[in-house]
């Protein structure tokens, strides 16, 4: 696998992940956070350049200190040729089988040959399916920021209850990601008079609008989409796709990011979770 740094190189890669929107889509958003800036330490690998059959996305080796920790060892990834991509999944230097890891991407053939290679390493895998929604353009809020809240960037402060409120949450190695997450990548809040946050959304380091939460109390007045318009705003000015994965059967996110213009994609946005087996 070749490692492509060359700014030229990233960017041509971008536009042709561009036109087979919306597969790309895991791929395409941390290419781009890769290419701008890369404060989340990811690198962007090829079989072979410029004409590639795998792209895939990681956390660099050098980053990756917790061999447990699959909330930060993110990779993505988008393949051309399926051979190809089942045979860089039979090694173990550009995946990283020794620790535990979550890949994302949206082929269906991706489920199949990660299920495989893990069963035959003996690890376990733990598979989402989320429901992708792309926004043509920044999302539209309903409300305006209602009197007595105000839009902030989310503040290390308020991780713990954003670690505490989420449901893949609520131990040492979430709260670690949660804290890289807010620290190097856009956030928009509302934050009450008290400074407390009551509705939230992050960026990840895939390019994802992701982690969004609104306080029970403060749910039904459209919250969330204040939150996502101001960060969808931010991505729009830089040219990302502005997209969020939802489970399908989160009934009030679905109806919440469609009512602020998100719009359903065709395929499966898969998230496999894979670990070594407990002892």
């Amino acid at each position: 696998m070749l490692i492509l740094t060359c700014p030229g190189h990233l960017r041509r890669l971008e536009e042709a992940l561009r036109r087979s929107l919306p597969a790309t889509l895991p791929v395409l958003g941390t290419v781009m956070t890769v290419a701008r800036g890369n404060l989340a330490s990811h690198e962007v690998l090829v079989d072979s350049w410029p004409h590639f059959g795998v792209v895939l996305t990681r956390l660099r080796p050098e980053e990756n200190k917790d061999p447990k920790d699959f909330y930060t060892n993110q990779l993505t990834v988008y393949y051309r040729d399926e051979g190809a991509w089942r045979a860089l999944l039979g090694g173990t230097e550009a995946v990283g089988w020794t620790r535990a890891f979550q890949i994302h991407g949206m082929q269906e053939g991706l489920y199949q040959a990660v299920r495989e290679a893990a069963d035959a390493k003996g690890l376990r895998v733990e598979t989402y399916r989320y429901q992708a929604l792309l926004s043509p353009r920044p999302p539209q809020p309903r409300v305006q920021v209602p009197p007595g809240l105000r839009l902030a960037p989310v503040s290390p402060s308020h991780v713990p209850l954003l670690n505490a409120t989420w449901a893949f949450g609520r131990n040492t190695r979430s709260h670690r990601f949660l804290l890289g997450v807010v620290q190097a990548l856009p956030s928009a809040c509302l934050l009450a008079p008290h400074g407390r946050p009551v509705s939230w959304s992050l960026l990840d380091p895939l390019g994802t609008l992701s982690h969004g939460y609104t306080l029970p109390a403060w749910r039904g007045q459209g919250l969330s989409g204040v939150t996502l318009g101001a960060l969808g705003r931010v991505l729009h000015a830089r040219g990302f796709p502005i997209y969020c994965g939802v489970l399908p059967q989160n009934t009030p996110s679905q109806r919440a990011v469609r009512a602020v213009g998100f719009l359903p994609q065709p395929g499966t946005l898969y998230t496999l979770v894979v670990t070594p087996p407990t002892r």
